[in-house]
């Protein structure tokens, strides 16, 4: 099975391929989408849209699991977040490929074994679980692969043939 890890944002949108057969993992492909700032925010969804409709074309997964929404402090960010999710979450939709959403918490509860980990911690793990030469790089690429690893191990269960696709 083939999982596709989004880590949301608006200037960043980390991503993750992995495959899986439920106990091992390894990393198809993994990078970054990136907006620049000068550019609209309209420009920078559309932008978010095709060239994550793209990931999805190459690679074709066979589930999507995004990170859900975190609000700090900073609602306009927030907000810029949350349009960049909504685009990437119609994005998978069009594309026909079934979507998940886990909570930060999650994703470190199952990758780490504790919820509270902090983003090295996450970086080890992710990089250990996939046996990579170095760690991904930006940050939000290993986030999204921790994502699709998080999917791998609480998604839908295997006694249901979900792996055997």
């Amino acid at each position: 099975m083939r999982i596709l890890g989004i880590d949301p944002g608006l200037a960043t949108v980390g991503w993750g391929v992995i495959s899986t057969d439920g106990n091992r993992h390894k990393a198809l492909a993994y990078g970054a989408v990136t907006t620049p700032a000068g550019l609209s925010t309209d420009a920078r969804l559309e932008r978010i849209f095709r060239e994550t409709g793209a990931i999805i074309a190459e690679y074709r997964p066979d589930a999507m699991a995004v990170e859900e929404l975190f609000f700090n402090t900073n609602i306009t960010t927030g907000i810029r977040v949350a349009e960049a999710r909504g685009v990437l979450l119609l994005c998978g939709r069009q594309n026909g490929v079934a979507i998940y959403e886990y909570t930060p918490l999650q994703v470190k509860q199952s990758v780490v074994g504790y919820g509270r980990a902090d983003k090295k911690q996450v970086i080890t793990m992710v990089t250990m679980l996939l046996g990579l030469k170095e760690p991904p790089k930006p940050d939000d690429t290993a986030d999204a692969l921790a994502i699709a690893i998080c999917h791998a191990h609480t998604g839908p269960s295997k006694i249901a043939g979900y792996f055997n696709k």
